[in-house]
């Protein structure tokens, strides 16, 4: 079992990968593999609604976002971890996201995330880190995953990496959240030994609020 932890934020060794390293270390463990994906520096696109994904089977940008859809398809959970910029998610974050979950359901590859346990982590000098939480949370709803949480909102605190050090509290509770991850993949890999059948599926409605 392995948890994919997502950097989104331009500072590859900065607060956002400082609160991931935490929950890597712990992860580890806790006998689950780990990795973190930092997204980059580079412009990321926001979704076009072109909906060619359809057709591909991958986004028609051509960016890292497609890279890291494949990329995802091989672990077991997920950690997305944001900069707050303007009290919410920061743009590169929240436009890759769109895209990844976007392409991956109308490709007809909801599986890749379906099922398997997320967690968002924000980062923040000062406040914006629960507005970031409820946003980056949707994805997980959206797409039928269990959210992990820790004992407190999944936050961290500091301009940078240095300044988190000083956050205990907040590093605690990224241990937390890491043990909490571990537990419930162990409990579903135990239950699919005990022959636990996936929830039954529905063919999906869209309801038009105006037709």
């Amino acid at each position: 079992m392995k948890v994919l932890l997502v950097n989104g934020s331009p500072h590859k060794n900065g607060s956002t990968n400082r609160a991931l390293q935490e929950i890597a270390k712990t992860l580890q463990e806790e006998g689950i593999g780990a990795e973190i994906y930092h997204i980059g520096m580079n412009p990321i696109s926001g979704c076009r609604g072109c909906n060619a994904c359809a057709k591909l089977k991958k986004c028609v940008i051509n960016d890292n976002v497609n890279e890291f859809v494949e990329k995802a398809k091989d672990f077991d959970g997920f950690v997305f971890g944001a900069p707050v910029h303007y009290g919410s998610a920061g743009g590169n974050i929240s436009a890759f996201l769109d895209r990844a979950f976007f392409s991956a359901f109308i490709s007809g590859r909801e599986e890749i995330f379906k099922h398997k346990p997320g967690a968002a982590v924000a980062c923040a000098r000062r406040s914006g880190t629960t507005a970031t939480l409820d946003q980056l949370n949707k994805y997980f709803t959206i797409t039928e995953m269990p959210v992990i949480s820790g004992r407190y909102w999944n936050m961290v605190h500091g301009y940078d990496a240095k300044d988190v050090e000083q956050d205990l509290e907040g590093l605690q509770n990224m241990r937390i959240l890491a043990r909490n991850m571990a537990w419930h993949l162990k409990c579903q890999e135990a239950g699919k030994k005990a022959g636990i059948e996936m929830p039954k599926q529905e063919e999906i409605v869209f309801t038009n609020f105006i037709r």
